[in-house]
């Protein structure tokens, strides 16, 4: 049996502004701790305080991994090739130029990345629209074999309707993947993309740190159900050294376009009296603590923030359009639109060919913000070359703090 699947996969073939930063931080240090004795104040004469206490926003859960940023280099994949799309193999660290928020970084090429074990979640979606694609997926578990290819591997299958189910634990059979795979029923009308790749990230963070961590999402567009919101998905996403590559087919209806549009409603107002403000928000929602508070004023006051701020709004603006494309873009992996089997064969073949063939570019973060980080990847002396790399990562606040 696997010999006949190889067959078959082989036919399927600068000092002013560290000076600012300084005093803007302290202030926003300042209000904390005018916070703080507010509250010992108010507990010695209660009608001293005259506003009431505000609790701080929910804490974000986030997959433990073992190449967290704060502790470990930035993983940075990027796929180079020719106007006609051909991969480009001959270029080393020194042609490439990598910012983070504006700033340039001294970089490692990763050598032979292509070679090294692979850790691969498949995540299909069941429900929603993705139940009368099913059919298009028997005999998926091929191609997956020719993505893996000879290295090491371990891959694992999940399924998701308005819930994620793990429907095959890592393996390196890859027969029992393809079984799981054409094993797939209809589920009920959720597509809770979000929730799924944030189960798939978590399952990819217990894997060995030596492995390639990497996402293959075949779903819908549009995410319908999640208990994660953008920004949620967005930070788990960002948050780990995990390539996503997606396949998508068309969300169905207005009535998804509505209930997105009511979901993922976010204008993202400056509050009254400025962005540090600690008036409750209007709509009811949970106030940001003030080193959140103070990270989106330095993205609006600050050039290097203000990139990372543009990216990550950017983001989740498109988040509301496409999370297959916009998760791709973000993690560094490729996007695809497929429209039946063929086009689904075809895709699946280039993803095949050009993971290995992709540059695994990392760089080290010196005292990292919190929050989002925008990276850009270019090659300045072979602007005919084009270039698809990792857009940005985000840091959590302790791992900022351990800097």
């Amino acid at each position: 049996m696997p010999g006949w699947r190889r067959m078959a996969g082989k036919l399927w073939a600068p000092t002013a502004l560290g000076i600012f930063l300084g005093i803007f931080f302290a202030a926003a240090a300042g209000v904390a701790a005018g916070a703080a004795a507010g509250a010992q104040a108010a507990q010695a004469n209660p009608a001293a305080l005259q506003t009431p206490n505000i609790p701080a926003g929910p804490t974000v859960q986030n997959p433990t991994t073992e190449l967290r940023v704060g502790s470990q280099l930035v993983l940075v994949p990027t796929l180079v090739a020719t106007k006609r799309g051909r991969p480009v193999f001959t270029l080393t660290a020194a042609d490439f130029t990598v910012t983070d928020d504006g700033v340039p970084q001294k970089l490692r090429l990763e050598p032979d990345a292509g070679s090294t074990p692979l850790a691969l979640v498949v995540v299909v979606e069941t429900g929603g629209a993705g139940a009368a694609q099913l059919e298009n997926y028997r005999g998926l578990g091929l191609l997956v074999e020719n993505i893996v290819g000879a290295v090491p591997h371990r891959v694992a299958v999940v399924g998701f309707d308005s819930k994620p189910k793990l429907m095959q634990s890592f393996t390196g059979n890859l027969d029992e993947v393809g079984d799981a795979l054409d094993a797939l029923r209809p589920g009920d009308k959720g597509a809770a993309i979000f929730d799924a790749l944030g189960m798939a990230i978590t399952m990819l963070g217990k894997q060995p740190p030596s492995y390639r961590r990497q996402i293959l999402l075949l779903s819908e567009t549009r995410d319908q159900g999640s208990e994660r919101d953008v920004e949620q998905a967005l930070q788990t996403i960002s948050d780990t050294n995990t390539t996503i590559y997606s396949l998508a087919f068309p969300s169905i209806g207005s009535t998804v376009r509505h209930q997105a549009l009511k979901i993922y409603r976010d204008p993202d107002p400056e509050p009254p009296g400025g962005c540090m403000s600690r008036k409750p928000n209007a709509d009811g929602s949970p106030q940001k603590s003030v080193a959140a508070q103070a990270y989106d004023c330095a993205g609006v006051l600050l050039p290097p923030l203000r990139l990372a701020k543009i990216l990550e709004t950017a983001a989740r603006n498109e988040m509301r359009q496409n999370v297959p494309r916009t998760v791709a873009e973000v993690s560094g992996g490729e996007y695809f639109e497929f429209k039946n089997v063929r086009s689904l064969q075809r895709d699946l073949i280039a993803i095949s060919n050009h993971m290995p063939n992709r540059y695994l570019l990392s760089f080290q973060p010196q005292s990292p913000h919190a929050g989002m980080h925008a990276i850009t990847v270019k090659l300045p002396d072979y602007p005919q070359l084009k270039v698809a790399g990792r857009r940005g990562y985000w840091v959590d606040a302790e791992d900022s703090s351990r800097q």
